[in-house]
């Protein structure tokens, strides 16, 4: 008697392992029809209300297998909320991801050489980021000791997960601003005609601005620093485009370098009242470690490089060779 018991029971137990197996088997290779990237899952959401919505879009055959599955497990069936890339997953896998919350990876560059005006375009671009900046109101400068955010935000490819306020990426990108300057003010050459790193700042984005060559940054800087030096105007294009803004079509035209601004250095003596972009490390260190030489003026040649005189009279030859093409 005690034998066919336990040949029952064993018998019991292989079927039941066995129909536990073709049970599952079918949704362990079920794969998601995803037509989307992403899914959000928001705070509070149940497998159940996602599984029912997945199922009306099709993108599994039905709940059934799983809500049953999750009956047996539930603990695996919990959701963190957040944004995921489930594309190429099962369904067990995907729902394995959202209960671990191995959410999605974005990323936001700021490039060297970009305007406020143009982070501020890309962020709100950016995908599954708050955008939660007020334009235009000056609280937002209280935290750049009350100067403009121009010039303040460290270009970098900052990573961030789906939901991250706008404001949160500017806070991240402008302390380490904030570090990068400090370091590299603390490395200046010595005797330079720089008042304080905030100067450094705005003759930083200049030379980024004006650089199209790595290796020239130094000696621009050292043009910048003896005009300095010698009580001249920095007299700089790009100052100029930047004070004219939405005006500028492309062309600077010879009533642009007359024209006054707060940013014509052709018209203002020393730095204008802010950055005008955001410099890299690079043009920081070369405006604070400018070269030793002899330099005042500078051509572009037209092709990233540049002519360097020593001269008016040399810098108007090479403006005539390299602009006027006489």
């Amino acid at each position: 008697m005690i034998r066919v018991l336990l040949w029952a029971a064993t018998l019991i137990f292989v079927i039941a392992v066995y129909s536990g197996y073709r049970f599952l088997e079918p949704i362990r290779s079920e794969m998601l029809n995803m037509s989307d990237d992403y899914v959000e899952i928001s705070q509070g959401e149940t497998f159940t209300s996602l599984c029912t919505k997945w199922q009306s879009q099709q993108v599994l055959k039905s709940c059934l297998p799983y809500k049953l599955y999750s009956k047996l497990y539930p603990n695996k069936f919990t959701l963190k909320a957040g944004v995921y890339n489930l594309q190429g997953l099962s369904v067990l896998s995907a729902i394995e991801r959202l209960h671990n919350g191995d959410k999605a990876d974005f990323t936001f560059t700021i490039i060297e050489g970009d305007t406020y005006n143009t982070v501020l375009k890309n962020l709100k671009k950016s995908a599954f980021l708050v955008f939660d900046i007020v334009e235009g109101d000056g609280s937002n400068f209280k935290q750049y000791d009350n100067h403009h955010p121009e010039g303040w935000l460290y270009p970098d490819t900052y990573h961030y997960e789906g939901g991250t306020r706008a404001s949160a990426l500017i806070a991240r990108s402008h302390q380490k601003m904030k570090r990068v300057l400090a370091d590299t003010w603390a490395k200046r050459s010595d005797n330079l005609p720089l008042k304080n790193k905030y100067e450094a700042l705005i003759l930083a984005s200049i030379i980024e601005k004006e650089s199209g060559e790595e290796a020239e940054r130094d000696i621009i800087s050292s043009v910048f620093h003896n005009r300095l030096n010698k009580g001249m105007r920095l007299q700089t294009d790009p100052t100029v485009i930047y004070g004219l803004g939405e005006r500028f079509k492309g062309d600077i035209t010879r009533s642009h370098l007359k024209e006054y601004t707060p940013y014509n250095t052709y018209r203002i003596e020393r730095f204008p009242p802010t950055p005008i972009a955001m410099p890299s490390h690079d043009a920081l260190l070369a405006a604070v470690q400018p070269a030793q030489t002899n330099y005042f003026y500078f051509v572009s040649k037209g092709n990233g490089a540049h002519h360097f005189s020593q001269s008016l009279k040399e810098h108007n030859r090479a403006v005539r060779k390299y602009i006027l093409n006489q």
